[in-house]
């Protein structure tokens, strides 16, 4: 089976290598950045709408017509924004910790923690790993870019609840039980919202993907997949 991984904000597939490589022994695993990110350049201001659009440019690249997709965090928005707005290239959707709920207030919160001056100053480690990271557009300006996103999500949710009403891909919504970015009630309430879901909740595991334990990860999506495809 084709999967592909979607990374998180301020984020790059480099991220995604050990999950990718629990996952390669039983599927084919494909790997993208979004515009803006890592090496890539920035092709046009960042939004959900345009991050799915480097999606399907990728595919369409690469000839296929339809893949399950797993998404981390941001990556996981952009996931369930493609099933319910270009049904057709989806077979599954696994999300995990993804924020689905967006507000003004809710965006202002999140970009508390996008400036750059305060973490060059006070997360000196965390700047130089950004650095290194995005070396397309510099780290700055993804943080910049990505506040403007988070601004125009909590003025207007991309992913409204009637959206995923019209979801009907088998979908595993993932959450860590300490997450202290995505709540439990947002999580459980996209679940309920979707017809064809399961719900999975990580023990002892935070919002951070470099704490994910991708073994334990990597056995709950085979077993979806597995009972998914075969149901």
């Amino acid at each position: 089976m084709k999967l592909l991984l979607l990374h998180g904000a301020l984020g790059s597939t480099a991220q995604l290598v050990k999950l990718a490589t629990q996952l390669s022994e039983h599927h084919e695993v494909l790997l993208m950045n979004f515009s803006g990110h890592g090496t890539d350049p920035a092709t046009t201001a960042y939004s959900i709408p345009a991050f799915a659009n480097d999606v399907l440019k990728f595919l369409a690249a690469s000839n296929i017509k339809e893949i399950t997709i797993i998404g981390y965090s941001m990556g996981g928005y952009v996931a369930m924004y493609l099933a319910a707005h270009h049904p057709e290239i989806v077979t599954s959707v696994i999300t995990l910790a993804t924020k689905y709920q967006w507000t003004p207030e809710i965006a202002a919160r999140e970009i508390k923690m996008l400036d750059s001056g305060t973490i060059a100053t006070k997360l000196p480690d965390f700047a130089r790993m950004l650095e290194e990271r995005h070396s397309g557009i510099g780290w700055k300006n993804v943080l910049l870019q990505t506040a403007d996103m988070m601004t125009a999500m909590g003025q207007n949710n991309p992913l409204k609840v009637t959206d995923l009403a019209s979801i009907s891909h088998p979908c595993l919504v993932m959450l860590g039980d300490k997450d202290k970015m995505v709540s439990l009630a947002e999580t459980v309430e996209v679940f309920n919202g979707l017809p064809n879901a399961q719900l999975c909740i990580l023990p002892g595991t935070g919002h951070p993907i470099e704490q994910l334990d991708v073994t334990l990860v990597a056995a709950v999506v085979n077993k979806f997949l597995s009972t998914s495809t075969s149901s």
